[in-house]
């Protein structure tokens, strides 16, 4: 009652305001009663269906099409206003609501020894009409009742299923959300109605337009249109949907080519201009979010300018429209794609259809009069004739004629869409007030554990069960609500196939399922689509093509983003696959084909075991280790010869132990480069030649000194070359060439590097010698005792036979430096694995004439001569020589 109070002040405040001519709703009080008493003054003439039971549930449908207001005089009382323009459509919805009462009425288990009624009403597609009928569901049509001072009792209707319009159902939830009375709508898509905040107790069981938006883009995703035209009505639904499109499209990196608002009074320049524009764009394909009534006056003038060649894309206001499949229309619209909403089954709906009776119908509620004009709509007659209908050739309804015999889609449930989501709401609602009534006491939701009762019943109370409902209906759909209300989302895509025959069949041709994982939520079976044009292919729509490979998107200034030119990316760069609007370079380890398309990983250079350089280089500094060897074999079978004794035995043995070293550390600069080979290579070459040099250096200076003493006075010089002093010598020279490693490595060690300056599509691996004082200092050391050694040697080259060892130290010396001398400029100059390969030959050659200088005329006096291997024999060739 505290509901019905507020909503009558309510209503009553409004038509003041609005000047109405309607009835009022007046509080009568008297100073004679101390009840206070509602009166209702006057009725407002609408069109409805009623069934009496223990709780009443309201509807709000679209059962004609027109209004027809009443002039306004101001000198006396106005006459009601009449609706006309009949249409089933709306009135099958009704007849839905009904059945699902019925139905529950019928179920044992669903709201057991309570009774549903309803109380429907026709909004004639008027806000005005539709508000009033609202009022009249919340408020009450009784001609008086009284208020006690509790102001207890449950509202006239509990809940209202519709309204089918958004801006109807935005104003009404203004109106009954203050109240928290409960209203689900079964054709409201405005984007708006879910701010909870606004509408607190609105729901519907249709989805959101911000659902049907995003199953637009992810259709026109999935068929490649990013350049579209929009279209769409001049009111809430329409502008709430295109601005949810504009935004949405955008971020899908889609673009508007045009935007254009219908006019709501069908202007014929504003349409000339809209179809004017759509002929002249280059996007093929239309969206367009509107009704029926909105848009027929547009494709009229498409008719006339004879545009062809569009895909149109409907949404779900007129996707199920069938007042446009005409053979004046279908060649301009066939091949529509549209978001239709969830077919149902409801079994049993077509027999309560066809069995309605317009005798059936309560004659005691004088607004129960929707039946009786469907009757006379369908049948072309009257039911009660007024005066003058039967002598002007009118005819005259019995009440008994049978539906069956009359070719009209009242009866079609093939197809039940609008229909199937009145269904589901009532029985929402059904779920809910069930739901309520099952409350245990002391266990309640309510301030201190209360349960809800129907005698008191508040409407916020239900609506605390609506949002809670859950259960799936016999088509095995689930349904309900989210937080602000809204449905799961889940849409059927149809397309209008025009038949060689003239006929319109609309297929089904996929899912859009919001509830499904991410990804799937688009079933699409493009094969299956009729395709409106000579092709039977879908249609290209993009401002400009997509760049090809290799190139990049460059920005039309002025220009939406899907109009752009196409530029060639840069040399290392390829064109990104994710944004367009820039090239990627490639990383470091890849490099960029020749239509710049694509990263190529770059192939990789260093001196491997596997290649015939490589393979060569590593044989012969084996074979040279194996030489060392076998000559160490040699020598150490043959160590007391004449021929290994002489000349410091110990220092030929360390030589060939270095030379050997040499060999060995050569297969260092082979292989892929890492961190240990880098630092060990370059140490172990420059201390085993350090070695081996001062080897040679110590001999050297050893065959002076022996020479020496063969002349008077000089024994004394001997004294200074014996053995620990050799050895002594040795390895002091050696030790310097290990400090200069240390400090190198430790200074600036060397680290392998991957050089991509050589070549494009290659990386070199090589070793930087990090400190190049470092490795000039390795190599100066070397050179100095080189020099030394030949220096020495060729002082010596001229003595006695005996002591000719001199001469292949020269020799030897003469190949050693000159390998060196022309390894700086070859190293420098060779790049790659060439560096490395010149560096081992470098070793190698001067590893090689060392071995074969020096320990080959011993090799062969000791195993071809050996007659010559004798102390007499070299000692006799002295002195036979002086």
């Amino acid at each position: 009652m505290r509901v019905r109070q507020y909503i009558n002040l309510y209503l009553s405040i409004i038509m003041i305001l609005n000047s109405s001519s309607l009835s009022l709703l007046l509080n009568d009080s008297s100073a004679s009663s101390s009840s206070l008493s509602c009166r209702l003054r006057e009725q407002f003439s609408l069109n409805g269906m009623y069934q009496k039971g223990d709780v009443i549930l309201g509807g709000l449908f679209e059962v004609h099409y027109f209004t027809v207001f009443p002039e306004l005089s101001f000198n006396s009382e106005p006459q009601q206003l009449y609706c006309e323009g009949f249409t089933s459509r709306g009135f099958k919805q009704a007849q839905t609501m009904a059945f699902a009462v019925d139905e529950i009425n019928r179920n044992p288990d669903l709201l057991p020894n309570i009774k549903l009624g309803y109380q429907l009403y026709d909004n004639c597609l008027k806000l005005g009409v539709s508000l009033r009928a609202a009022m009249s569901l919340a408020s009450g049509t009784e001609e008086e009742f009284l208020l006690d001072e509790t102001c207890s009792g449950s509202p006239p209707v509990l809940g209202i299923v519709g309204d089918p319009g958004s801006t109807h159902s935005i104003a009404i939830s203004s109106v009954l959300g203050l109240f928290r009375v409960p209203m689900v709508s079964h054709f409201s898509t405005c984007s708006c109605l879910s701010n909870r905040g606004k509408y607190p107790s609105f729901f519907r069981t249709i989805p959101s337009d911000a659902f049907q938006v995003r199953a637009m883009i992810q259709i026109l995703h999935r068929l490649g249109w990013t350049w579209v035209g929009l279209v769409f009505s001049d009111d809430d639904y329409g502008f709430h949907a295109a601005r949810s499109f504009h935004s949405s499209l955008a971020e899908s990196r889609g673009c508007v080519a045009y935007s254009q608002v219908l006019p709501k009074d069908n202007r014929p320049t504003e349409l000339q201009r809209i179809v004017g524009e759509m002929k002249s764009s280059t996007a093929r394909v239309v969206v367009v979010f509107s009704n029926e009534a909105y848009l027929l006056p547009l494709m009229d003038e498409v008719v006339v300018q004879n545009v062809k060649g569009l895909q149109w894309i409907a949404s779900e206001a007129w996707t199920s429209s069938t007042v446009f499949h005409t053979p004046r229309l279908m060649p301009y619209l066939g091949g529509t794609l549209g978001i239709a909403i969830r077919r149902g089954e409801i079994p049993g709906l077509r027999d309560y259809l066809l069995n309605v009776r317009p005798n059936d119908q309560p004659a005691n509620n004088p607004g129960n009069n929707m039946v009786k004009q469907f009757w006379e709509a369908v049948f072309g007659c009257r039911l009660e004739p007024p005066a003058g209908w039967v002598e002007a050739g009118g005819d005259v309804c019995t009440g008994q004629e049978d539906l069956r015999d009359v070719e009209t889609n009242y009866g079609d449930v093939s197809e039940l869409r609008p229909e199937y989501n009145v269904y589901k709401a009532v029985y929402a609602l059904a779920h809910a007030l069930h739901d309520l009534l099952q409350c245990v006491p002391g266990r309640g939701p309510f301030s201190g554990h209360r349960c809800a009762s129907l005698q008191r019943l508040e409407p916020w109370q239900l609506v605390h069960y609506l949002e809670r409902v859950n259960f799936t209906t016999e088509f095995g759909d689930r349904v309900s609500f989210d937080d602000n209300g809204d449905a799961l989302a889940i849409y059927d895509i149809m397309n209008w196939a025009w038949l060689q025959d003239g006929s319109v069949q609309v297929e089904n041709v996929g899912v859009i399922d919001e509830s499904a994982p991410a990804g799937q939520e688009l079933t699409l079976d493009v094969d299956r689509i009729f395709w409106n044009f000579e092709s039977k292919k879908p249609p290209r729509s993009v401002c400009s093509e997509s760049c090809p490979p290799g190139t990049r998107v460059a920005r039309k200034k002025g220009e939406p983003v899907c109009c752009f030119d196409c530029i060639s990316c840069a040399e290392g760069e390829v064109s990104n696959t994710t944004d367009s609007a820039e090239c990627l370079r490639c990383p470091e380890d890849f490099w960029s084909s020749p239509e710049r398309d694509l990263c190529i990983p770059k192939g990789v250079e260093f001196l491997s075991y596997q290649e015939s350089l490589g393979i060569s280089l590593m044989t012969a500094s084996l074979l040279g280790a194996l030489i060392c060897a076998v000559v160490l074999g040699i020598f150490t079978r043959y160590r007391n010869t004449p021929v290994v004794k002489a000349n410091n035995s110990e220092l030929s043995f360390l030589l060939l132990l270095s030379l050997k070293l040499c060999f060995l550390c050569s297969l260092l600069f082979i292989g892929r480069p890492r961190l240990w080979t880098c630092q060990l290579r370059h140490a172990a070459f420059g201390i085993s030649f350090v070695l081996c040099v001062s080897c040679v250096l110590v001999k050297t200076m050893v065959v002076l000194a022996v020479f020496r003493t063969s002349k008077p006075g000089g024994n004394a010089s001997l004294k200074w070359f014996g053995a620990v002093q050799q050895r002594g010598t040795v390895l002091v020279l050696t030790s310097f060439q290990a400090a200069i490693c240390t400090a190198w490595l430790v200074s600036a060690s060397p680290t392998p590097h991957k050089n991509t300056r050589y070549h494009i599509d290659k990386i070199v691996y090589e070793c930087v010698v990090g400190s190049v004082a470092g490795f000039g200092a390795l190599l100066g050391y070397i050179g100095i005792l080189a020099f030394l050694s030949f220096l020495l040697a060729f002082l010596a080259r001229n003595l006695p036979d005996n002591f000719n060892e001199a001469k292949f130290i020269t020799f030897s010396m003469l190949i050693f430096c000159a390998v060196w001398i022309s390894f700086v400029p070859a190293y420098i100059s060779s790049p790659g694995r060439y560096a490395d390969a010149v560096e081992i030959f470098a070793i190698l050659a001067s590893s090689f004439s060392l071995l074969v200088a020096l320990f080959g005329p011993k090799c062969y006096i000791i195993l071809l001569r050996p007659e010559r291997n004798t102390k007499k024999a070299l000692m006799g060739r002295a002195t036979t020589k002086t």
